[in-house]
């Protein structure tokens, strides 16, 4: 424990300095400044005293931190040893000496320490004998309950098999009865056919009307109840029997074949020799349909076809025929060419592969990528389209395409919300007022005034970068105040907070006039349909003009309401406090009318105003509450983030328990840095926020994969450009989200037809060691805003020889930037002619040839430089002088409306009326 002072020891228990200051005087110790020192040794004392005051009389352990809990001791012993090598053929063996190093490690511990594990392993040990005997008693109530819905469920089915039993007994009985009647009147019947027959044939007629008698003495007299042996009878094998009794009466034939024994019971001896005799049962009665034992269960067509996969060559005609009418019914699995086309609903999400959509639609995936070829899409069976593209495919192969149904943790989650906003009693809340306008026309100055703080103080260079988030006690009541940057780069931040607000107050300056910026929060406030209140600032200088302020709104359909129109302008002064109480007059005025009302009670819901990462609590995000009550511990899904809020702190750094409606408070425990602007919302446990966190995460991912560089005309534009188009990578990190937002979308825009900034990549925090190793893989430039490089980073930087620049101001960033762009452009080589001499005469020399008599008509002509030789203004020859002369001297330039003498070099076919140029090359840098 090391030595601190007062006030840093009383802010880390988190308890104010005066009771620290009183409970030390408790204790025997005398301090009176909060910037004291207070040693181990006090903390220890304090401590006991403590604890022996909330009644725990054991002694607090002393605390020694120059004793050591173990000691470890190393030793190391060298020595030789000498090893025989054999020598070559014909050569003698030598020795060789070689060195033997013996390491020992030695470890001694406290015997206190290992007192303290000995306590620690016995104190698990408990813990889990203790969790093992539960598990086991949880296993037995489960077993003994398994066993008694056993029990229950086998007393059931016993219960519901005897009764089945009973009811298929007496239907038994039933067609048993009915089967002898129509048996004694087939019998009837056939007595006079049997006296007409053959004396040999009788015997054979007679033996179904005996076998029958039988089986009916049998089946009546000699039935056998099978529940007495306490066999189950299944319900539906008696119909098939009854049916089989019921066909009966055979049809008469003159066929000699011997008529199927119908009189016997299917479980009859009889009926078994038949069987036994013919192989399968025939039935003759119209249709000529055959089936076996156990096959009346089959249809028609069924049967058919069956029939049909059986016949041999070499049947009878009536087999023949009936085979060949079952080939052509075809039964059920047979196939039949659809009459019509078949339209299906293929269901279509965010993001759809292709060789997913053609298998919903059950077409080959060539025709979907046809179709999408034919739509502009180059896209092959394995990427991925949005939504809209794969809708257009479905209807133009003629399905119909059906969105995917939200039945997830999403809709649960929607329905949730929506739950709390509607059951929850709304209640009058603070208004939430964001400060806009132009950079450096005194917003936070003025902010700083209402907040009696030197906010701006602390800003580089004078101008706010971040977006701030301050509730304000005022005598008109709590109001809530967003700060945004003025900066041209922070026009999403802007826009986020006019989302996010009830009021803007758009800030002018009185002696700068409406700007662009101005001009920009005027559109974010129309778009987002809040009320808009103009502060004309500095009207404490001389030069202030309020009325050209007045009239550049009113071009923009912003009218004062002494001018007839709506808006209010109040002219206040942040340096001097005039006008800043008219201008809380009309904030609350404006609120009163607007009747601000929201759900106090119940799960807090929101939006994230800005978010960055802290090295030492971690990803922290400043939210905005806007229904419920966000409170300490509450289980929170964020965008694709989620957590458990551990902390909740003030705008003043103080921590507080729970935050209410409009107020701000930045929150710590969430898994990641959350987008800026993305909504949050309270969850009743962390399974949901998982589940909500990892689908948004998918189709965030899903989304990405959509390729969006893979339409016709994209393709068509993009030819021409990769070879000479030159590209500057760039890795940025910054401080906050807002800032990385900014940086991205003002870095991406840098560029021309020749050069393109591409952001490889863009993150919250410090420059780490995989930023590095990233940067020097795509051969990056790395841009630190308000951060810095770790140690292992550095040592990645040092050893690949990046450029890191660290900035603190966005427009310090923009214009390194295009400098940096502007370098890979390289230099422009430009022609400039600086003299025209005319050829007035030419003559003869035996030294330079021909030499042109000329006079100087335009700038002048010098011997160092490139000429061309011009004739009728076409050129015909490019080259150098050889010779300059004015008279009989060598000069090396002349100037116009002078005479010279000029000698081409490697040129003799000058000519009366030929024109020569004289012009210089330049290097001229490409810019941006």
């Amino acid at each position: 424990m090391s030595d601190v002072t007062i006030k840093q020891l009383a802010k880390v228990l988190g308890m104010p300095v005066d009771k620290l200051l009183g409970q030390l005087g408790e204790a025997g110790m005398k301090f009176s400044d909060p910037e004291q020192v207070i040693s181990s040794t006090e903390k220890v004392k304090l401590l006991g005293f403590l604890r022996r005051t909330h009644g725990k009389n054991e002694a607090a352990p002393e605390v020694d931190d120059a004793a050591p809990r173990q000691i470890t001791l190393k030793r190391r012993k060298v020595s030789e040893l000498k090893v025989a090598t054999p020598g070559g053929r014909g050569a003698a063996s030598s020795a060789k000496t070689v060195n033997v190093e013996v390491r020992a490690k030695r470890t001694y511990v406290k015997r206190s320490v290992i007192a303290e594990e000995t306590a620690v392993d016995s104190e698990r040990e408990d813990a889990a004998r203790k969790l093992a005997e539960s598990q086991r008693q949880r296993e037995q109530e489960e077993q003994d309950r398994i066993e008694a819905e056993r029990r229950r469920e086998e007393e059931a089915r016993q219960r519901a098999a005897e009764e089945e039993a009973r009811s298929a007994e007496e239907a038994r009985r039933q067609a048993e009865a009915e089967h002898a009647r129509q048996a004694a009147e087939a019998q009837a019947t056939s007595e006079p056919e049997a006296a007409s027959e053959a004396p040999a044939a009788a015997p054979v007629q007679d033996k179904p009307a005996e076998a029958a008698e039988a089986s009916a003495q049998t089946t009546s007299g000699g039935s056998t109840d099978h529940s007495a042996f306490g066999l189950i009878v299944p319900r539906i094998h008696e119909p098939r029997r009854r049916e089989k009794k019921v066909v009966a009466a055979p049809a008469p034939a003159p066929a000699p074949a011997p008529a199927p024994a119908p009189a016997a019971a299917p479980g009859s001896d009889a009926a078994r020799g038949a069987k036994a005799r013919h192989g399968r049962d025939r039935d003759d009665v119209a249709g000529g349909k055959r089936f076996a034992s156990g096959e009346l269960h089959l249809s028609d067509a069924d049967r058919a076809r069956r029939s049909s996969k059986r016949g041999k060559p070499g049947r009878s005609g009536r087999d023949s025929g009936r085979s060949a009418s079952a080939s052509t019914s075809g039964g059920p699995h047979g196939f039949t060419r659809p009459t019509a086309a078949v339209v299906r609903e293929v269901v279509v999400g965010d993001a759809n592969l292709v060789a997913d959509l053609a298998q919903k639609m059950a077409v080959k995936g060539s025709e979907v990528v046809k179709a999408l070829f034919k739509m502009g899409v180059m896209a092959t069976i394995n990427q991925t389209i949005d939504h809209d593209t794969a809708v257009l495919v479905v209807e133009e192969l003629g399905h119909k395409a059906v969105a995917a149904s939200e039945d997830n943790a999403e809709a649960a989650l929607a329905a949730h919300t929506q739950n709390a906003e509607l059951e929850g009693e709304k209640v009058s809340r603070p208004p939430v007022v964001t400060i806009m306008g132009h950079v450096d026309h005194g917003k936070t100055s003025l902010l700083d005034y209402i907040r009696r703080a030197k906010v701006a103080a602390g800003e580089a260079g004078g101008i706010t970068q971040h977006i701030g988030a301050y509730h304000v006690d005022t005598p008109k009541g709590v109001i809530t105040f967003l700060d945004t940057p003025g900066h041209a780069a922070f026009t999403s931040m802007r826009a986020r907070g006019a989302q996010s607000t009830d009021i803007v107050v758009l800030v002018v300056a009185a002696d700068d006039g409406v700007m662009p910026q101005t001009k920009e929060a005027v559109q974010h406030a129309r778009a987002a349909k809040v009320p808009l209140i103009v502060a004309l600032n500095k009207m404490d200088k001389s030069d202030a003009n309020p009325d050209n302020v007045k009239q550049g709104l009113a071009n923009l359909e912003v009218v004062p309401e002494d001018w007839g129109g709506d808006t209010m302008f109040v002219p206040v002064s942040a340096k001097t406090g005039m006008g800043v109480d008219e201008l809380l007059d009309a904030i609350s005025v404006q609120a009163e009318v607007m009747e601000l009302k929201a759900v106090e009670d119940g799960p807090a819901s929101g939006v994230v105003i800005e978010s960055s990462l802290d090295k030492g609590r971690g990803p922290v995000a400043t939210v905005l509450v806007q229904q419920g009550t966000l409170k300490r511990g509450d289980f929170v899904v964020c965008g694709i983030e989620y957590g458990r809020m551990r902390a909740l702190v003030d705008e003043r750094g103080k921590t507080v328990q729970e935050a209410g409606p409009s107020i701000p408070v930045q929150v710590l425990g969430l898994s990641g840095v959350p987008e800026a602007g993305d909504d949050f919302v309270v969850v009743a446990d962390e399974r949901l926020a998982r589940e909500v966190a990892a689908e948004r995460q998918q189709k965030r991912r899903e989304t990405r994969l959509v390729s969006k560089a893979n339409r016709l005309e994209d393709i068509i534009a993009q030819m021409g450009q990769g070879a000479e188009q030159q590209t500057l990578n760039i890795l940025v990190k910054a401080d906050v989200q807002g800032s990385v937002e900014a940086l991205r979308e003002s870095l991406s825009a840098i560029g021309n037809e020749n050069v393109k900034v591409n952001v490889i990549a863009a993150g919250v925090g410090g420059i780490t060691e995989s930023d590095a190793t990233l940067a020097a893989a795509s051969k990056a430039l790395v841009i630190g805003f308000n951060v810095r490089a770790d140690a292992s980073a550095r040592k990645v930087i040092d050893t690949a020889g990046l450029d890191v620049r660290y900035f603190s101001i966005i427009y310090d960033v923009i214009d390194q930037v295009k400098q940096a762009a502007s370098g890979l452009l390289g230099v422009e080589i430009r022609e400039e002619i600086i003299g025209i001499a005319q050829v007035r005469e030419v003559f003869r020399s035996s030294k330079f040839g021909a030499v042109a008599g000329c006079m100087v008509t335009e700038g002048s002509v010098k011997r160092s430089k490139p000429i061309r030789v011009l004739r009728d203004n076409t050129v015909v020859f490019e080259g150098e002088l050889e010779s300059l002369r004015r008279f009989k001297d060598l000069v090396d330039e002349v100037r116009n409306g002078m005479e010279c003498g000029i000698a081409v070099k490697q040129y003799n076919d000058v000519k009366v009326g030929d024109q020569i140029e004289c012009f210089e090359r330049i290097e001229v840098a490409r810019t941006l």
